[in-house]
């Protein structure tokens, strides 16, 4: 069995990076004193190394950026990572808080070869701006200290890949450190030294458990692994480098969290229509903002359009740390893509015009649009209701009667006989339930003015007009 592994050395630094739009120096500290524990290249230029002190630090870099972070968030934003590498892959196993295992035997069919599938992975980690060393082993183990100690390669030639697992240092190996300390003193610097030693005499010298994990590497003794399923939601986390005052400030890193809800929902042959957007803030209660699409969508640029709509009527309480894009709602892909509102296609059309809604909506607000329903009374005046355009439940297959588009908010009396009677008459007696009974006859007749209008005579014998027909 051959597998992959993936280091990530820089994980967290450059989740913050994402949110920048230009790149500058920049360090991640952590502890006590604060050391820099992960820097970006144009850091290391400037003379900034790995434990350093934020004093040495800022002294040889005037302007480099210092962001103090829990590592403990690494594990978190590991997963968002491993999102993407299983749409590629059968199997992924989790390394927190800066590894992940994928078993790549298997695969070379499905790409061709293992270096195409080393190419693939390469061309997505340089997509989303992240360094990865990668390592190929005969063993999770082997694979894993070939990643860390930056020796991998991109074979699954046994004897190449056993000899460069020999020639890793044992300080390299990823034991603990007293272990290294008892090698070292023993005189095995290699784990090609190491592992030469019969298994019952390291294991009476270095004990049962370093015995066994070193079986582990040659691959001598079983290594099970638990396999990781991803959730059954999209959730993307994202957190700024620095605080953001305008909401404006929000749609550069807003971008690529919606290209990647894109390429999920193309890999799921889905779709959604709602997005929980989460602000986090310093010192205040989290800003949740929904953002409701009036038909199912899976574009990016669609989504950015309707955020964008939205917060430009939000305003921020208070400077932004972070944001989160979650969805939980999805929906079959059956609708055709169309932004023409005359269209030559009816689908097209409805496509069209769904865009449109969801656009006034994110503009004006979610109750700000309404539109027409049927309710279950015979009178006219109360046989609608407006409606969200969410909730609106659909009549096409209830059959109707004719109706005028233009219902008059009170009936007029009419002073003029009709010329032509062209339909009717239609008895509508109802109200008795609640005390406004109206029993009346229609009609649709034209009148002398070349109109055509709906009528009535009620029990009285008056006439009256309640609607005009286009």
């Amino acid at each position: 069995m051959l597998w992959l592994y993936l280091h990530f050395p820089h994980l967290l630094l450059e989740h913050f990076s994402q949110s920048e739009a230009t790149s500058r120096p920049m360090a991640l500290i952590s502890g006590h004193p604060p050391r820099v524990l992960q820097l970006n290249p144009e850091a290391e230029e400037l003379g900034v190394t790995v434990g350093q002190t934020t004093q040495t630090a800022t002294a040889l870099a005037e302007t480099l950026h210092l962001i103090e972070a829990d590592m403990e968030e690494q594990g978190r934003v590991l997963e968002q990572q491993a999102l993407w590498l299983y749409r590629h892959v059968a199997r992924i196993s989790l390394y927190p808080p800066d590894g992940i295992l994928i078993e790549a035997g298997s695969l070379r069919r499905l790409h061709g070869s293992l270096s195409a599938l080393w190419e693939k992975l390469q061309t997505h980690l340089a997509q989303r701006y992240l360094t990865a060393w990668l390592a190929c082993g005969l063993t999770p183990k082997a694979a894993r200290i070939l990643a860390r100690s930056r020796s991998g390669e991109c074979s699954e030639d046994t004897q190449h890949l056993r000899r460069s697992l020999d020639r890793v240092t044992v300080g390299q190996s990823g034991l603990d450190e007293k272990t290294i300390e008892r090698l070292q003193r023993m005189g095995l610097h290699t784990l090609g030294s190491v592992l030469q030693l019969p298994d019952r005499e390291l294991a009476r010298r270095l004990g049962p458990d370093i015995s066994l994990a070193l079986q582990k590497i040659e691959g001598s003794t079983a290594d099970p692994q638990t396999d990781w399923l991803p959730p059954p939601y999209f959730h993307r986390q994202l957190d700024f480098a620095e605080d953001v005052e305008h909401s404006s400030g929000l749609l550069f890193p807003l971008q690529r969290a919606l290209q990647e809800l894109e390429e999920e929902l193309r890999w799921r042959q889905q779709d959604t229509d709602t997005l929980q957007l989460e602000i986090r803030h310093r010192h205040r209660p989290v800003t949740p903002l929904q953002i409701r699409s009036t038909a199912p969508e899976h574009r990016a640029s669609a989504f950015l359009a309707l955020v964008r709509l939205r917060l430009e009527r939000h305003e921020l309480e208070s400077p932004a740390i972070g944001l989160s894009v979650k969805v939980r709602r999805f929906m079959r892909r059956d609708a055709p893509i169309a932004d023409d509102l005359f269209g030559e296609s009816t689908a097209s059309r409805d496509e069209a015009r769904q865009h449109l809604l969801s656009r006034l909506q994110a503009r004006l607000g979610d109750g700000a649009l309404n539109t027409l329903s049927l309710n279950a009374d015979h009178r006219p005046e109360r046989a609608w209701l407006a409606t969200s355009v969410q909730s609106r439940v659909s009549g096409a297959d209830i059959p109707l009667p004719r109706r005028p588009l233009w219902l008059l908010r009170k009936p007029q009396p009419l002073t003029d006989m009709p010329k032509t009677w062209l339909t009717g008459p239609e008895r509508i007696s109802g109200g008795w339930w609640d005390g406004e009974r109206v029993q009346r006859d229609y009609y649709i007749a034209r009148l002398h003015s070349g109109q055509t209008g709906w009528l009535f005579r009620d029990v009285t014998g008056g006439w009256y007009i309640h609607g005009w027909f286009a």
